[in-house]
């Protein structure tokens, strides 16, 4: 599959604002932790997704009924569904200059209750091209890990179920998701009204 940016302009995927919040404090603070650790490009991105995919647990495994959206309230919380996680992991990347994308698909539970999962594709310089990483968090069978050079995703799509790998690259995230995300009282009602595909409020994809 070949990813197409939303927007051709680079600067789009760096660009902050109130979901990717990369300028607020404990964004900068956790980004220049990680730096320090990690110097350079590749080893500060798979850093930061490592950091978000294993030490921010997943809402529906803690149990963790709290729908944080904004990336600094996803890591004050340590808690997020995989959108929102992948919103944190965004404002990391973005936080240290590297364009990181929001990207999607339609995953299913073998055909049944379709809904939207959350990832990021992070561009580093010297690459050509983008690569999508998913910070979900691992559990029994899925072992997703940062690579650049072939996809290490939780859950690759199923054609046979209707699953789909959305192309598109989105500077911000899809308003779809995040109206979801915006309107929901906890986390039994944001899967009451998550999407099941991508649609913009006219209908388009």
């Amino acid at each position: 599959m070949e990813l197409v940016q939303q927007n051709p302009d680079i600067s789009a995927y760096l660009a902050a604002d109130e979901v990717v919040d990369h300028t607020h404090p404990l964004v900068r603070e956790t980004a220049d932790r990680l730096w320090g650790a990690h110097p350079d490009a590749y080893s500060y991105a798979k850093a930061a997704y490592e950091f978000v995919r294993d030490t921010i647990p997943h809402s529906a495994d803690s149990g963790d009924l709290r729908v944080p959206w904004r990336a600094s309230d996803v890591l004050a919380t340590r808690n997020g569904i995989c959108v929102s996680k992948s919103h944190a992991l965004a404002a990391l990347l973005r936080a240290r200059s590297l364009p990181a994308a929001f990207c999607y698909q339609r995953l299913t539970e073998d055909g049944a209750d379709p809904m939207v999962h959350g990832l990021v594709a992070v561009k580093l310089p010297g690459r050509s091209g983008w690569a999508r990483q998913d910070p979900r968090g691992n559990q029994a069978g899925v072992d997703a890990q940062f690579s650049l050079d072939g996809e290490r995703l939780a859950w690759p799509v199923r054609p046979e179920f209707n699953e789909v790998d959305y192309p598109v690259l989105y500077a911000e995230p899809h308003p779809v998701v995040l109206s979801a995300l915006r309107a929901a009282a906890d986390r039994p009602h944001l899967w009451k009204i998550f999407p099941g595909e991508l649609r913009t409020p006219n209908g388009g994809s």
